[in-house]
């Protein structure tokens, strides 16, 4: 028999809206969208945080976390993620365990330096700044969430003698993992604090995962593969064709919006893909076609980087709002079951019958046409 794998599927949202639609009915069909991955069965949806631009709309994942654990009852939610920089550790230590409490456990942190330039330009913090302060307020939010009496000083921010009033809901501690991209910077706070690490599954996976297993022996932890992320841009459709034509619906809205975050990127984008959407996300690392080609696409990559306990689609908002949740369905019901190899036994059942069908055809007949013989008499 194949053997299986347990690999859980959540969604990665940065958010993207276009500035044409009403910012209000986008968050409540963000909401709605929630509710969905968790009938569909998703196990987590992580909501990024953002401050300029006019995009990606919010700018307080944790609040979108409370929200959206009212409106549902099992699937993890997760801020990715906070960008450290741009708050106190302490504050957000606190908002960490109250949220915890508050969703029963069901709240996962995501730490990053933030990624928009022009949101650290707008609180004065310099590019160079960010990861220092990311590595700074880390540390300082890990021993308090753990329960210690802090006393700090720097540049940024000051504790005296602070300490949390509460323990976490969670034992030991909530479900806290680094975003990796291209520094080194989330590698080494994963293996130093035993975090989960939520990655592109576009860039190097394998050199991500083995810095942090090398940081992580130098401070004593054992990191587990279930808790690496890979961050994947799908969009199915039961044909190619559909899906193509699907993506069409948000690319120049995008493609707008990467040319003010980054005008080399655009042009570079522009140059290998043109207009073309499909292509522009598969140079990306992503795929635009069916559950068949997902499956292939996943066991590809799954040979590449090795396992992981995690597969994020990213929700960007190409497609538009049905087709998106049709993609996400379509991910569930066809293409997470045969790449886990769920159903083999299902399989293997449907095979043994098969195989026998002859056999236990005939000697249904026959005890059917015993009992008309019989008159059903025993």
């Amino acid at each position: 028999m194949t053997e299986s794998r347990h690999v859980r599927t959540g969604v990665f949202l940065p958010p993207h809206h276009g500035n044409d639609e009403d910012v209000s009915l986008c968050m409540q069909r963000d909401f709605e969208l929630v509710q969905w991955l968790e009938y569909l069965g998703f196990s987590e949806v992580w909501m990024g945080e953002h401050h300029s631009g006019g995009m990606q709309i919010y700018g307080s994942p944790d609040l979108f976390i409370a929200a959206a654990a009212e409106r549902t009852s099992r699937i993890r939610i997760g801020a990715g993620v906070i960008s450290v920089p741009y708050h106190h550790p302490y504050m957000i230590a606190d908002r960490m365990i109250q949220l915890d409490h508050q969703t029963r456990g069901r709240a996962m942190f995501g730490f990053g330096p933030g990624m928009l330039v022009s949101d650290a330009a707008m609180l004065g913090i310099a590019p160079e700044q960010q990861r220092a302060r990311l590595v700074e307020g880390v540390d300082v939010i890990h021993r308090l969430v753990s329960g210690e009496v802090v006393t700090h000083d720097s540049e940024w921010f000051t504790l005296r003698d602070a300490s949390m009033q509460l323990s976490p809901y969670s034992y030991p501690l909530p479900e806290m993992t680094v975003v990796t991209s291209r520094t080194p910077v989330g590698s080494r706070l994963a293996g130093r604090y035993n975090f989960g690490i939520l990655t592109h599954g576009g860039g190097d996976v394998n050199a991500s995962w083995a810095l942090a297993e090398e940081t992580g022996r130098e401070y004593g932890n054992q990191l587990s593969r279930d808790n690496l992320r890979v961050v994947v841009s799908f969009h199915l459709a039961e044909t190619r064709e559909e899906a193509a034509k699907a993506v069409e619906f948000g690319f120049e809205p995008w493609m707008r919006y990467l040319e003010a975050l980054n005008p080399a990127s655009y042009a570079d984008s522009r140059a290998k893909a043109g207009n073309d959407a499909a292509k522009l996300i598969a140079l990306r690392g992503g795929l635009v076609g069916t559950p068949d080609d997902a499956v292939e696409f996943l066991e590809r990559m799954w040979e590449r980087t090795g396992p992981f306990g995690c597969l994020l689609m990213t929700g960007t908002n190409w497609m538009n709002f049905e087709a998106t949740k049709r993609s996400y369905e379509l991910m569930m019901r066809y293409v997470m079951p045969r790449f886990n190899k769920a159903n083999r036994q299902r399989e293997r059942s449907f095979d043994w019958v098969y195989e026998n069908r002859e056999a236990f055809s005939g000697a249904n007949i026959a005890a059917i046409n015993k009992a008309v013989a019989s008159a059903g008499r025993p």
